[in-house]
């Protein structure tokens, strides 16, 4: 993964949790990178390790800081390094949703060994959508529910999500693909 997702994981530990507790975080992951540099490339065992250590650390499941660190991709580092993108995205969380694929495309074209996941909207009605969001990562389902609950957030929505594992009827080998439920109430 990119240094700004393992940055994107110190800001969370530190704006919670203190300078002190990151340090902690890092020894226990045995990560001596002391500062990550957005645009470089890092191993995904890296971004594992420091998360599995947050969790010890501070006594939070890894689901809940993965759901906390899409809230913060949203709120805090996306409107900080892709903000034009974000506002260019769509007026609506449906409409963000529909142009994610065009946003992912712009985002590869900064960081061009980027391997997004990519989210397909499978049914779209008035009040729901059912997203498959397909990644050759493993377990960062949680981090996807913070992420669209961010986005539901920014465009003025409570979202509830359900999920459940979904079969293509096309499987690619190594990519596992989670079918999200979105629903929301009526917007007046």
């Amino acid at each position: 993964m990119y240094g700004l997702v393992n940055k994107a994981v110190q800001g969370l530990v530190i704006e919670n949790y203190g300078e002190e507790t990151w340090d902690k975080i890092r020894e226990r992951a045995n990560v001596d990178v002391e500062m990550f540099i957005s645009n470089e490339s890092y191993k995904d065992s890296l971004t594992y390790d420091l998360l599995v250590a947050a969790s010890e650390i501070v006594n939070q499941p890894a689901s809940e800081l993965l759901r906390l660190l899409g809230h913060y991709w949203i709120t805090e580092i996306a409107v900080q390094h892709y903000g034009a993108m974000m506002d260019a995205g769509g007026n609506s969380f449906v409409e963000f949703m529909r142009n994610l694929p065009n946003f992912h495309g712009r985002v590869a074209m900064i960081f061009p060994n980027l391997k997004p996941p990519t989210f397909t909207i499978l049914k779209e009605e008035k009040n729901s959508l059912h997203l498959v969001y397909e990644s050759a990562r493993n377990g960062l389902e949680m981090f996807v529910v913070g992420l669209l609950e961010g986005l539901a957030k920014r465009h003025g929505i409570k979202i509830k999500i359900d999920q459940s594992e979904f079969k293509s009827t096309q499987p690619v080998e190594g990519v596992n693909q989670t079918l999200f439920l979105v629903s929301w109430d009526s917007i007046s």
